[in-house]
């Protein structure tokens, strides 16, 4: 019982004193945690100051005005960066209004057609940037960006990659998916109703795909130009797409109509009278009988020969009824760019296609109007990249005879190259070869003209069209290079010359002959033993 009341008294104690004890953990924890001015010290109270209770509050009153201080001083320091920010806003708004970028698109998703709108901008000045409507200055003939060409069924690349194909069907699913999207699009555009005619209009189906080129510029996009057949024969119907790493775009749809295009076909020559022969015969196949709005004009050097090649003229004049041939006769030494601009400024009719052309040279109808339709007076010059022949003695040296010329006029790897690096065949009309100032008078004989001209086509505004196409073909001849060559157009023509003669794989074998031969007969001698 004693115990019991005993307990009883302690117990009030104990707790008073864990009250206590708590208190004082609580104030010093406050104390320790809370943040000190830079040169404040608090302490505890003193024994000499006042009681304990009033030195607590008196602390606490201090502590919150620090705060209240702290808190009045980040807001302070809030309104400035807000004001500076804006200030920055302000200044970034007035640049974008005075050099606006067609890249800078606000894409603000609560405003659905603002950022239709916006993205639609930036779509269009991709457009307008990859040489679509007009072409750009480029410093350097390297800088230009080739096209390649496509049918229905088979690519012809620059890039041929590894498979080292100059044509090829489509191996990688991601280009057939992608040149077949683009021609079903470019169906689709053709075949929608124009809402304005009442007549049943015609069903373009892919039979109507005549060719494409397309380019991909990887700041840009890629632009296709696709042409299919019209409504009567001559007329075309030319559709530009563009994919600015994006949706397909509709450029044009426009009737292209070619059937009053007259190409004026250029050769300058001097002697090769048999060379020449073989020209009229195509001449005569492609250009007279099957295409029939073309011109020849022959600036001839010299007067060696002269007779025969002009016997030949008249004789396929009279024998296909052909009078549109101009025969023009200098009495220099030869020169190719003095005699393609004497050829073009001779031409006193309208403004025309020129083809500038070698007699070595073998086109089909088709490439004439690929010449057509890759030029435009003031916007496009063409410069079909022409597919050279191999030396088909070395090419058919294994066969018991060389084909005829029309067999061999095939593009694979072992019969001949893109010659990517010739720009002597071009078409551009008349009008836009006079403003450019047209040749290099001054340069002589063999090589460099084409390039000076090339170049200054690249240096205007004009959009320069490059690409393989599969009607041109360079015929092998023996090149000789002359001692009266410059050293640079030297240099030039016996590179010409060893890329002439035949493959890598070919040439090897020529090399190795001897090696391969030796193999054979060390191999049979082996199998006799046996």
């Amino acid at each position: 019982m004693m115990l019991r009341r005993g307990f009883i008294l302690f117990l009030p104690r104990v707790a008073g004193l864990l009250v206590v004890a708590c208190c004082s953990m609580s104030i010093v924890y406050m104390l320790a945690c809370t943040p000190k001015g830079d040169n404040q010290q608090l302490a505890l109270p003193r024994v000499h100051s006042p009681t304990v209770k009033e030195g607590y509050e008196a602390i606490l009153l201090e502590r919150e005005e620090q705060h209240r201080n702290y808190i009045i001083s980040l807001k302070k320091q809030i309104a400035q960066l807000k004001a500076e920010l804006q200030g920055r806003t302000e200044q970034l708004k007035n640049m974008q209004n005075q050099y606006p970028d067609p890249l800078d698109i606000q894409l603000d998703h609560s405003k659905p057609e603002k950022a239709q709108a916006n993205l639609l901008a930036f779509l269009r000045s991709q457009v307008d940037k990859a040489e679509v409507h007009s072409g750009v200055k480029l410093s350097t003939e390297y800088a230009a960006v080739p096209f390649e060409s496509f049918t229905l069924q088979k690519v012809y690349q620059l890039e041929t990659g590894l498979t080292r194909h100059p044509e090829e069907k489509p191996v990688r699913k991601d280009k057939r998916d992608e040149l077949i999207e683009v021609i079903e699009l470019a169906l689709g555009s053709l075949n929608k109703p124009d809402g304005v005619s009442k007549a049943k209009p015609r069903v373009y189906t892919a039979s109507d795909f005549v060719e494409g080129i397309y380019r991909t510029e990887k700041n840009k996009g890629t632009l296709y130009e696709l042409t299919f057949k019209g409504d009567a024969k001559h007329q075309f119907k030319k559709i530009v797409l563009f994919r600015p790493f994006g949706p397909v775009m509709k450029v044009k749809n426009e009737n292209v109509n070619m059937a009053d295009t007259l190409i004026n076909v250029i050769v300058p020559l001097a002697k090769r009278a048999s060379k020449f022969q073989q020209f009229m015969q195509n001449f005569r196949e492609m250009g007279i009988q099957q295409d029939g709005r073309i011109h020849l004009t022959v600036v001839y050097f010299g007067k060696e020969q002269m007779n025969e090649v002009k016997s030949i003229l008249e004789n396929t004049s009279k024998s296909a009824n052909f009078k549109n041939f101009t025969f023009i006769q200098l009495n220099e030494e030869f020169s190719r760019g003095k005699g393609l601009d004497v050829g073009a400024r001779f031409w006193k009719g309208n403004n025309v296609v020129l083809f500038f052309c070698d007699v070595d040279i073998y086109f089909t109808a088709e490439f004439l109007n690929s010449c057509r339709l890759n030029t435009q007076p003031g916007k496009k010059v063409f410069y079909p990249v022409l597919f050279s022949q191999y030396n088909p003695s070395i090419i058919y040296g294994h066969h018991d005879s060389i084909p005829s010329l029309e067999q061999q006029l095939i593009i694979k790897k072992e019969t001949g190259f893109w010659r990517d690096f010739g720009f002597g065949m071009t078409c551009q009309y008349r009008s836009d070869f006079i403003n450019i100032g047209g040749f290099d008078l001054d340069i002589k004989g063999w090589g460099g003209e084409d390039v000076h001209l090339y170049r200054k086509y690249l240096h205007s505004n004009l959009m320069v069209i490059r690409t393989p196409v599969r009607g041109l073909f360079h015929l092998w001849h023996e090149k000789q290079c002359l001692d009266e060559l410059t050293p640079e157009q030297y240099k030039m023509c016996m590179q010409s010359k060893a890329m002439n003669e035949a493959s890598h794989g070919q040439l090897g074998m020529l090399v190795f002959k001897q090696e391969i031969e030796t193999h054979l007969h060390r191999q049979k001698l082996s199998s006799k033993k046996t």
